[in-house]
């Protein structure tokens, strides 16, 4: 249990799949507007990656390599995480009509987001059996989500700020961004 409760503090703020591994930042630089939409794609990212790790898991322990097809795992997890994407997007446009609107087509992204592949793979890599494979899933989306989340915070407090004409836009969004990943590089010492 120890070593579970390692592996989630280390994927969710040591290793921030974001801030330290920089997977992940097309949705984290423009998802990060509006905390509302921030909170969504996190949420999003998390049901998505969690699920995507343990199926890939068993995909992979039970049917690849018996089969000798090792080979294919990149496209068989590809196809796995666009199934669960567009469930999302179904589940989404069903129940929360205005999330799905707010999300746009970064939404659909999820399905390209190499967060989400890249963590079905360090499963593989590492050799994480089933459960540590779905607390390596969960602890980085939610490091994910941690770290979308405060930057839409960050983003919506300095929106009305007198910022440099020369910085405004992406140049402050990604000084703001470099010096979140030098903050998180303080959790270090965690692990």
């Amino acid at each position: 249990m120890k070593e579970m409760l390692l592996l989630l503090v280390s994927t969710a703020l040591v290793n921030n799949v974001v801030l330290s591994q920089f997977l992940g930042i097309c949705p984290f630089l423009g998802v990060s507007k509006k905390t509302k939409t921030a909170v969504g794609m996190g949420s999003a990212v998390i049901f998505v990656v969690t699920v995507a790790s343990a199926v890939a898991s068993l995909i992979y322990n039970f049917i690849l390599v018996p089969c000798e097809l090792e080979y294919m795992k990149t496209i068989v997890f590809i196809a796995v995480i666009a199934a669960l994407v567009q469930l999302v997007e179904m589940i989404l446009k069903k129940f929360i009509p205005s999330l799905y609107k707010a999300l746009g087509v970064y939404l659909p992204l999820i399905t390209t987001n190499c967060c989400v592949l890249g963590v079905a793979l360090l499963n593989v890599q590492n050799n994480y059996n089933f459960l540590e494979s779905i607390v390596n899933g969960f602890g980085t989306s939610v490091g994910f989500c941690i770290s979308i989340v405060l930057m839409s915070g960050i983003r919506e407090r300095t929106e009305n700020n007198d910022i440099p004409h020369v910085l405004k836009g992406s140049p402050i969004l990604l000084i703001t961004a470099g010096l979140m990943a030098i903050a998180f590089c303080g959790f270090a010492g965690l692990i």
